[in-house]
């Protein structure tokens, strides 16, 4: 079986109607179950106190903002390189989940920074370049939305997607890029003495694991929207022509 064999829409709504009732599954018990755990089994840091708590919101939905716009880019490319419908699609349904993960991040961000560094917002580089990432979401849907040529509109908005693509890595790197900013580092990290503790560790792996499931089945269920959406407006052309 051919990974390509997923670019004709109708195997791919075949096979994701047939697997998304288990991702849906999968991602409600693996969410709940890891911010139950992070919020209500967890003690408070003995200097954040229970602020801390907001990691279980704030890591995953900042790591799937990013991550979303790189699933974005790779469809892109290959739309733009094998001229594949259902990439674009695919790229297109993706957008929206991205820009509202990308508002949890933010928010939640400001939420867990205001008694930290005692301000709401601050424009540290990685701040300012996760905003500037939120900015090229709105842009992309916009993009869409303008042109009425699907075909166009995957190209220009394929365009736009690479280009985002260096405020996805600053959004990623900034903190590795800019020592001065307030940003602290990375909560997860392959040094004993960086990574945080196992007690806030394990759920929030579980609250990772979560929101990624959470972001296949929306993004398999907004595409297969998509190419109804298509399929539906193509109809109505040719009914038209027709008449």
């Amino acid at each position: 079986m051919s990974f390509w064999e997923y670019a004709n829409p109708r195997k791919f709504l075949t096979t994701s109607e047939r697997v998304l009732p288990l991702v849906w599954g999968l991602a409600a018990i693996t969410t709940l179950v890891g911010l139950v755990w992070g919020f209500f089994f967890t003690p408070d840091d003995f200097r954040m106190g229970s602020t801390v708590k907001i990691i279980f919101l704030h890591v995953p939905s900042a790591l799937m903002a990013i991550n979303a716009w790189f699933m974005m880019l790779l469809a892109s490319i290959i739309w733009i390189v094998r001229r594949h419908h259902v990439s674009a699609l695919a790229a297109k349904a993706a957008a929206p989940v991205g820009a509202i993960m990308t508002v949890i991040a933010l928010v939640t961000g400001a939420i867990w920074g205001q008694p930290m560094w005692g301000t709401w917002w601050e424009w540290d580089p990685r701040l300012t370049s996760f905003l500037v990432l939120f900015l090229f979401y709105l842009g992309y849907i916009a993009l869409w939305e303008a042109i009425e040529d699907p075909d166009t509109a995957a190209d220009l908005t394929s365009i736009l997607c690479l280009v985002g693509s260096v405020f996805a890595v600053l959004s990623r790197y900034a903190v590795l890029f800019w020592n001065q900013g307030l940003h602290q580092g990375a909560s997860l990290s392959l040094d004993k003495e960086e990574n945080i503790a196992d007690v806030f560790s394990n759920p929030l792996y579980v609250c990772m694991v979560g929101f990624a499931l959470l972001f296949l089945a929306l993004v398999l269920y907004r595409t297969g929207t998509e190419i109804r959406l298509r399929r539906m407006k193509a109809l109505i052309a040719r009914e038209r022509l027709e008449g």
